[in-house]
Parts: C-alpha cells; sequence; structure tokens
C-alpha cells in the first residue's frame, strides 16, 4: 500500500509514535504544518499542543514542561532558531531532553520565506553560546522524516540534551507518493525514573545527598528527575555542581563542562548515521544530505549505468561529525564531492577529515535544487 503525503506529516507522526505529550511552536514558514498538525493531533492521544507568543516562549515552554515530565518537542525555521538560542544553551547547561525541528529556508533574515535553502548546517551546531556539542540528524526522504524524529526522540533521552532535526522546506512540502513499509519504527527508550521510592532519590553524589546531576565519569548520564517527584528540584542555567547549586569552584566547574563535552563525543558510535553506497575502485566519493541527497542518489545510477565507477555516502547524523563512517568512505577515493545547498558549510568538516584529497563542492543559493546532472558534470 501506498499513500500521498509530504515530510511535515511524516514528522508529526514520528513524534506521536515516539511517544511526545507536548508541542510548543510559533508560526513561520515553512514549519507552520508541523504545528497546525500538532495542535490538530496530539490532543487526541492526550498531549498538549500550544501555540506560544513567540519563539522565545515556545521553546521556553518545551524546556519547562519537560522538566515537569513531559516528552516535547518544537518546530521553526532560521529566524526563529535565532530567538530560540538562549534557551537552548539553557537545555544544554540544564540537560534537558527536547527535539527541535528546523525547517531550513533561504536566508539570512527573512530571506525567502518559501525557498529552500540548507544554510543553517552550521549555525544550529554553533548558534548557542559555550560551543558545547549537540545532535543534529538530517532526514532526506519522507520515510526518514518519520523514523529520523523517532531516533532524535531516543537520543534525546539517551543524552539528556537537545537534538535537531534539521530537514527543508522542499522535503516538508512536496508531496510524495511513500510505500508504507517504507516507514521504520525506531525504539524510543523510557525516561530513567527519578526515584526509587518516596524520599529515595535514585541520584545521589559521593555524601549521599540528592543529586539531578552527575559529573563523574565525565561521559556518564545522570537519570532524569522531575519537578514534584519527591524531591526540590533545583533548575539554573548559571554553572553549578551536581545538586544544582550555582558555584565557581574551578575543579566543580571544570567537571561540569567536560561532562556537557564528553557524554556525547564520547558517545560517537552510538550517535553516529549514514548511509553508505560504496564502489569497489570508484575514485570519485559523492557526499550529501538532506533533499540534496535524493538528486545524488539518481545521478550515482545514471553514472553506474553509463559505466562510471562512482560511491555516494548520504550523511544522517550531521553532529557530531560521523567521522569513522566518512574516513571509511574515504578509502582509495581522490576525489570528494560535497553538494549541499549553501556556500559550503559541511565542505569544511570534509577538508579536515579527507587528508591527501581533492575536495569540491556543489553548491547553490539561488533558491533552487542541485539536480543530477549538477552531479555528472563532476563526476565525468
Amino acid at each position: 500500500m501506498r499513500e500521498f503525503t509530504d515530510g511535515s506529516t511524516a514528522i508529526v507522526r514520528g513524534a506521536l509514535a515516539a511517544g511526545c505529550t507536548f508541542f510548543a511552536g510559533y508560526p513561520i514558514t515553512p514549519a507552520s504544518p508541523i504545528l497546525m498538525t500538532m495542535m490538530r493531533e496530539l490532543p487526541k492521544v492526550g498531549g498538549v499542543a500550544i501555540q506560544a507568543e513567540d519563539e522565545i516562549s515556545a521553546v521556553g515552554m518545551c524546556i519547562g514542561a519537560t522538566m515537569a515530565g513531559a516528552r516535547t518537542m518544537t518546530a521553526t525555521s532560521g529566524p526563529g532558531i535565532s530567538l530560540y538560542s538562549e534557551n537552548i544553551g539553557l537545555a544544554v547547561m540544564g540537560e534537558v531532553p527536547l527535539v527541535v525541528v528546523d525547517v531550513q529556508r533561504l536566508g539570512p533574515a527573512t530571506g525567502g520565506a518559501t525557498t529552500v535553502g540548507q544554510g543553517d548546517v552550521q549555525f544550529v551546531r554553533w548558534g548557542t553560546a559555550g560551543g558545547y556539542p549537540v545532535i543534529v540528524l538530517a532526514p532526506s526522504s519522507i520515510p526518514e522524516c518519520y523514523s529520523l524524529t523517532m531516533r532524535a526522540f531516543d537520543l534525546a533521552e539517551r543524552f539528556r540534551c537537545p537534538v535537531f532535526l534539521l530537514t527543508d522546506k522542499e522535503l516538508n512540502y512536496t508531496m510524495n507518493t511513500v510505500e508504507l513499509d517504507e516507514y521504520q519504527d525506531v525504539p524510543v527508550r523510557e525516561r530513567g525514573a527519578g526515584s526509587e521510592g518516596p524520599g529515595m532519590p535514585k541520584t545521589q553524589d559521593s555524601m549521599g545527598l540528592f543529586a539531578p546531576y552527575r559529573y563523574h565519569p565525565p561521559d556518564g548520564v545522570p537519570p532524569m528527575v522531575h519537578f514534584g517527584q519527591d524531591v526540590v528540584l533545583r533548575f539554573t542555567g548559571s554553572t553549578h555542581d551536581e545538586r544544582a547549586f550555582i558555584t565557581k569552584h574551578p575543579p566543580t566547574v571544570d567537571a561540569l563542562n567536560r561532562h556537557l563535552a564528553a557524554k556525547i563525543e564520547e558517545h560517537r558510535d552510538e550517535i553516529e548515521l549514514v548511509t553508505a553506497d560504496l564502489e569497489p575502485g570508484a575514485r570519485t566519493l559523492l557526499l550529501s544530505y538532506g533533499v540534496t541527497a535524493r538528486a545524488m542518489r539518481e545521478a550515482v545510477q545514471k553514472a553506474r549505468g553509463g559505466g562510471q565507477k562512482v560511491s555516494a555516502l548520504t550523511i544522517h547524523s550531521l553532529w557530531p561529525t560521523p567521522e569513522t563512517a566518512i574516513e571509511t568512505a574515504l578509502d582509495g577515493v581522490e576525489r570528494v564531492v560535497v553538494a549541499e545547498l549553501n556556500l559550503g558549510q559541511y565542505r569544511r568538516e570534509i577538508e579536515r577529515i579527507a587528508h591527501g584529497c581533492e575536495v569540491l563542492g556543489i553548491n547553490r543559493v539561488d533558491g533552487e535544487l542541485i539536480s543530477p546532472d549538477q552531479f555528472l558534470e563532476v563526476i565525468r
């Protein structure tokens, strides 16, 4: 069986399948369909969906709802991410599980509200103070919009951090025919219980006192504790100890900040996700993500049909950079072609990894998609 649908609908279905219970957003093209559909569908399963007064309030509501026990998601576009920035930093510091959908459009500023772009690749990675890592997933098809939304919720719970789903206007708005068996469910882990019984906090520091955070070992992730769950919970965006008291004690500050990085960076193997289509003997590797990867895959089929050897790598986990998969794909390659709807933002990452290879870019910022023929011109 098949259906005629779009990426926005698939994202909403993925969120519902993942157990999302709270959504807050503010209308912005091209993310508004997610807001409208969540407001229609989430109450049907006992959840709450709110149109906030602005983007700042929307993400703030999600953080508050998460700390009260909800599983939350919000959706916006590039200008909205600008306004989300401070609260994204709060979610990083407070170790708050949260899924943020960024439906990209052509920027900067108001830019092309109804025009496709992939200009937020570096923005979502570095768009909040401090420079600490976040997780960013990028679907390239409607079924992937569904499965990667579920995976985003699972990773948010696993690492207690904001996880971005980075998509784009064309993928979310364009209607496509999809085979129903292409949708793949992804297991989403339950949130860790905050206590083992009345008055018995599960998370304790070395003195046996209630501690909602844990910095040792650095890459460990403490169980989540909610407001009103047998304990008095403190929450702050300032540098704090394991009991959430503000501190400037250098060893504690160091342990906190190294923990925020290590819990993600040292578990890259759990996050890394790519689709590798590697041809033995190929000297050219095509690399892309999002909607652009669809044209890349078509170009590979045409090139191979013409007797040319070429490999392709679709990146689904943009951040942290899937270095192991990229290095594997680079084996024996002389030239890497990175295609994206910006001026070469992800190409910078490939240049850092692809030592000894020529790295080329296919780039468009005129509001049009990269075509399979543009890939074929470079292959030839």
